[in-house]
């Protein structure tokens, strides 16, 4: 198996810590930082800005993996920076454009990823699977940090992996978001997951370890140890 990657939720990066973050992100060699765009609409939550994720581009050169928790992503996808080689998700739900949101981000050189929510059936993606990089399963409701994982997604994930396996897509990424904590990160890998969405169950989590200390132990749990 594949070691697993990390993207670094920023709506939980308090702004007091964000250069500290972003010193130990780099010397960690943080894979990604998560950028949640949440409009008040598709989600009752409003993040992150235009302004803000500006300023985030110009003091890091760590990749970004965009995630549009939004109504009408095609519009509000241009509204952003995004970079060849970025990450960059929407989502299949409330959405009718997902045809020209796909040629977008091929336009732009970006992995395509598709989001789905919890109640979605991931079989749904069946008719795209040729053009997607990844798949984003979320494991709660979307729109807030902190929820508890919804139990049911477990499963989705271990056989939504079987089903890429078994339609020779092995090379599209899942990547898993919502209390992505060590122990869940470690069971989600065994089951095909390989990008962790980390957030306030980890990485901002008020633990008493060092933020170098948690990455080394969540990486561990996603096939770094002994390699």
């Amino acid at each position: 198996m594949k070691k697993g990657k990390l993207s670094a939720s920023m709506m939980c990066a308090s702004l007091d810590k964000i250069f500290y973050y972003l010193t130990e992100f780099k010397e960690s060699k943080m894979e990604f930082l998560h950028i949640d765009v949440m409009d008040g609409e598709f989600v009752p939550n409003l993040a992150l800005g235009t302004d803000f994720v500006k300023s985030l581009r110009r003091i890091t050169d760590i990749p970004f993996d965009y995630h549009f928790l939004v109504n009408n992503p095609l519009e509000k996808m241009t509204w952003y920076e995004i970079r060849e080689n970025d990450q960059v998700s929407f989502h299949y739900e409330n959405n009718q454009n997902i045809q020209e949101c796909l040629n977008y981000l091929k336009r732009l050189g970006a992995k395509k990823f598709i989001a789905i929510n919890p109640n979605t059936d991931f079989h749904v993606l069946t008719p795209y699977l040729d053009q997607l990089d990844g798949i984003l399963v979320m494991m709660v409701e979307p729109g807030f940090a902190g929820q508890k994982m919804v139990p049911s997604t477990i499963n989705k994930v271990e056989q939504l992996s079987k089903f890429l396996k078994e339609n020779n897509k092995e090379d599209i990424e899942i990547e898993v978001d919502g209390n992505i904590t060590i122990e869940n990160a470690e069971k989600l890998y065994k089951l095909g997951a390989n990008i962790f969405v980390s957030g306030s169950s980890s990485l901002f989590s008020k633990s008493e370890l060092s933020t170098s200390e948690i990455i080394e132990k969540k990486r561990n749990a996603i096939g770094w140890k002994n390699k």
